[in-house]
């Protein structure tokens, strides 16, 4: 394997979001990239995406002396391993898709190129058997948009070499990213896991009448979710102990907790409850077409993320 600060050719295969938000972030690092998609429109679609996410990226301090167009555009994965280093896959979240894109690319990876998968919940033990380059593949699972969402979720499988895990850790914060080890394989990862608990029970406040979708989102944007930027819950909670910390805090208000526990819902997402959330989505967008949104969203996102990179850089 080569040195994660010596790594200059990527491949990203697969150029939807996913894709395109890696290829400029890849690109804002001084990388060349490979980017490959089946579908030919893909290439006006990165190409539009990167012109979008390039000044925010040089807001953000990065970009200074890269160049936007150091990337080429492939019909074929085989064409866009040949010469990487590291490749970022982001094929659909479908099993048989992704073991027969790994079968069609395993004899063409270079013999020490890293492959990590953006797959948001399926385990790379079920990704990579009988593959020769099973050793050098982990999941590398982003947060959309990965070129400004710090988190990268980095997880063997049965057949991933512990130097891999170690390599993409240390290339994904050569890159600025935020790298954490989940230690074991599950569904969904861990913070997919987290976001599913909460949604959870937002659905449930719901469908149960006890506030309408708009007031569930603004009881975590107006409240905890300003606090989780800054510190998880463990650590918001230890807080909330006062001097006394986690100790004084799991003292006072274990029992509330395990009694708020017990009456926490498990809702199905039927079609009613379905029409429910996109009914109350809309109320809630008033209007405001998903550029707006966007728009809206990160305007808030990167001042925070420029404050939270003054913050990364002194921890």
């Amino acid at each position: 394997m080569s040195q994660p600060d010596h790594v200059q050719q990527v491949a990203v295969l697969g150029a939807g979001t996913i894709g395109a938000s890696w290829t400029a972030l890849f690109l804002a690092h001084g990388l060349r990239v490979a980017v490959q998609d089946p579908n030919p429109a893909a290439e006006a679609y990165v190409r539009r995406y990167i012109a979008d996410a390039w000044p925010t990226l040089q807001r953000l301090g990065m970009a200074a002396d890269a160049a936007p167009d150091r990337w080429t555009f492939h019909a074929s994965p085989i064409d866009a391993v040949r010469d990487a280093a590291f490749i970022q896959e982001n094929a659909p979240e479908r099993l048989a898709i992704k073991r027969a894109l790994y079968a069609e690319i395993d004899a063409a990876m270079p013999a020490d190129a890293i492959l990590a998968s953006s797959s948001s919940g399926l385990m790379m033990s079920d990704l990579q058997p009988g593959l020769a380059s099973a050793p050098r593949m982990a999941i590398g699972h982003p947060f959309n948009p990965p070129h400004l969402i710090p988190l990268v979720e980095v997880v063997g499988g049965k057949d991933t070499d512990p130097a891999t895990i170690a390599w993409c850790i240390d290339f994904y914060r050569h890159i600025g990213k935020r790298p954490i080890h989940i230690r074991k394989e599950a569904p969904g990862h861990l913070a997919n896991r987290l976001q599913a608990a909460l949604w959870r029970e937002a659905i449930n406040a719901v469908v149960t009448g006890l506030a309408s979708v708009e007031d569930v989102d603004t009881a975590i944007s107006a409240g905890p979710g300003l606090r989780w930027a800054a510190m998880g819950p463990h650590m918001t909670f230890h807080l909330g102990g006062g001097e006394g910390g986690m100790t004084h805090m799991l003292a006072q208000f274990r029992p509330a907790f395990d009694a708020w526990w017990k009456t926490m819902g498990t809702p199905e997402l039927t079609d009613e409850v379905c029409r429910q959330l996109i009914a109350g989505v809309a109320a809630e967008a008033n209007g405001r077409d998903m550029a707006t949104l966007v728009r809206d969203r990160d305007e808030i996102l990167l001042p925070l993320l420029e404050l939270l990179g003054k913050s990364y850089h002194r921890s």
